[in-house]
């Protein structure tokens, strides 16, 4: 008998589609992960996560070359969520540590991430990969989503500049705070317990050198609250992974 506290292998399809007999047909990458990575086999049980936050137990009844028939048992109770929004503003990083951000604070729970481009920052990727680029960091998030069990993964944009991100941003309600590793009279922790709580909250971190000072001009003008998050000097994605995580402690659901 499975039980939701038993660990269970998780399957995620954007457009999820069952049919009238409560069967459903899944495609694409997560068939051949089921199929060439975790060889899975009719009967084989799974939770299957869909788009919009549902949740499924699911059978395999069978499979075929490039898709896998299954049939949903019944559905999941979704765990609530975080009573806070979290999007995170984040400077393009190198490969590896663009990706492991991604994987930690989605794990953390952030909604949104939006890649820009710095004046600092190193990694170039050409605008005909966007796409592809976009792809993989969504696959990503999708990953994180299934490790941890959250409803739904992360969404995460195609690149931008900072001035078009800014500009994008503006008019929001919303609390907005950039990292700065100069800001020495405000700390994020502080922050956050001396202010009202909001629903969403817009965290911006830069790349490896940092923000410029006229970068930082550019994000007061648009409302956004310099801070920092102690003495230590961080790495940026380790600094992403503890905005995310002290705003999710502070008005979230962590701790």
């Amino acid at each position: 008998m499975w039980s939701q506290s038993e660990k269970v292998r998780r399957f995620f399809v954007e457009n999820l589609r069952l049919k009238k007999d409560g069967s459903c047909v899944i495609s694409g990458s997560e068939a051949r992960h089921m199929t060439k990575v975790v060889r899975m086999r009719p009967g084989d049980r799974f939770e299957l996560m869909g788009g919009e936050g549902e949740r499924f137990l699911a059978v395999v009844r069978s499979i075929g070359p490039r898709q896998v028939l299954v049939d949903i048992e019944r559905a999941l109770v979704a765990s609530a969520p975080s009573p806070v929004e979290i999007t995170l503003c984040q400077a393009i990083l190198r490969s590896d540590p663009m990706d492991y951000l991604i994987q930690k604070t989605s794990e953390l729970g952030v909604d949104r991430i939006f890649p820009f481009f710095s004046m600092r920052t190193v990694a170039k990727i050409e605008s005909e990969k966007f796409e592809k680029r976009v792809r993989h960091w969504q696959g990503v998030a999708v990953s994180a989503a299934k490790q941890c069990g959250r409803p739904l993964p992360a969404r995460v944009s195609s690149p931008t500049s900072l001035p078009e991100l800014l500009i994008g941003l503006s008019g929001e309600e919303c609390l907005k705070v950039v990292l700065w590793e100069e800001e020495e009279s405000m700390g994020l922790k502080g922050l956050l317990k001396e202010s009202a709580k909001k629903e969403r909250v817009i965290g911006m971190v830069g790349p490896e050198g940092g923000f410029s000072m006229e970068e930082i001009r550019m994000t007061r003008k648009e409302g956004f609250i310099p801070v920092s998050v102690g003495s230590r000097v961080l790495r940026a994605e380790t600094a992403a992974m503890t905005l995310v995580a002290l705003v999710q402690y502070e008005w979230g659901d962590l701790g």
